[in-house]
């Protein structure tokens, strides 16, 4: 190898350290702008596993670029020829002991962090959790309000510092449900709801989406998270039930249909709406929140 590819090999090996800071800095990715406690612990996550990785590969790199040129060919190389060489204790110790060190760090924060982050635990807090139902359709979404009677596609309003609780499923194919700055995405499929705790802990709108493929006009599932004062969300939820119409049964089989749509509100929905949507499907499915499980909460609270 002449000394011009050398030199080549050596600027591209040197640029992807670069490459990557400028990346993981760069401010248009929001998953690393965090407004929730459940997204900041999934950023510093990523933060921590990204420098563990960083710990063998800037290494690994620097050694390349330096073993390339101290044993590039040369006529007045000086560098130990040792045709016979094939062992070193020490050198082994280092390129195995710390990859395993690093892998071991890894797991015991991963496991961590999964158990701490699992998406159906309550979140610690002294205010009481709102609850949000959330249905995928084609192609978009409808947020049912059970203790406020009221229902929105395409648009979710939250109370900022409040837990929420999501109860999601699917009447369309699978789904995902993703708000980046407020935590990671979770499936919604037919005939299961599944749960999924997250909170604003910032005043803004938020961008929301599907982060599966669902079809033609899947790129379109997206929504505005909106996180409001208490008293703004109070309003909110007066202003609807006053000025919006009701969503009837007839009304939500004609919102099913493959289809995209603005943003709408609705005064009131119908009774058990969410709970017959995940049991449309029940037959071929196992829940992971049966229906009689989502009935006692509500009857519950």
């Amino acid at each position: 190898m002449n000394a011009s590819k050398i030199g080549r090999w050596i600027a591209a090996l040197s640029m992807l350290p670069v490459a990557l800071f400028v990346f993981t800095g760069c401010s248009d990715i929001i998953i690393l702008h965090p407004k929730g406690p459940i997204a900041e612990q999934q950023r510093d996550l990523m933060y921590i596993t990204t420098a563990l990785c960083l710990v063998v590969i800037v290494p690994v790199l620097i050694l390349t670029a330096v073993i390339l040129w101290r044993y590039r060919e040369r006529k007045e190389r000086k560098a130990a020829y040792s045709p016979n060489w094939a062992h070193s204790t020490k050198l082994e110790v280092i390129w195995w002991g710390i990859p395993i060190m690093i892998i071991l760090a890894i797991a015991v924060i991963t496991v961590q962090s999964t158990y701490a982050l699992e998406p159906s635990k309550p979140l610690k807090s002294d205010v009481k959790p709102i609850t949000v139902q959330v249905t995928s359709l084609n192609w978009k979404w409808l947020f049912q309000y059970p203790e406020q009677g009221i229902a929105t596609v395409n648009e979710l309003t939250i109370p900022q510092g409040v837990p929420i609780r999501f109860e999601i499923t699917a009447d369309s194919p699978m789904n995902s449900f993703w708000i980046p700055q407020l935590g990671g995405q979770i499936y919604a499929m037919s005939g299961m709801a599944m749960t999924l705790y997250l909170q604003a802990d910032e005043l803004g709108t938020f961008w929301g989406s599907g982060a599966n493929y669902t079809g033609k006009d899947f790129a379109k599932m997206y929504f505005d998270v909106n996180s409001v004062t208490r008293e703004q969300f109070d309003e909110w939820v007066t202003g609807i039930k006053a000025g919006s119409p009701a969503l009837t049964l007839d009304g939500y089989h004609e919102l099913a249909k493959p289809s995209t749509t603005k943003v709408l509100t609705y005064s009131s929905f119908p009774e058990g709406l969410f709970q017959n949507i995940v049991t449309k499907y029940a037959a071929s499915h196992h829940h992971e929140m049966s229906v009689q499980d989502t009935k006692s909460v509500h009857e519950h609270k």
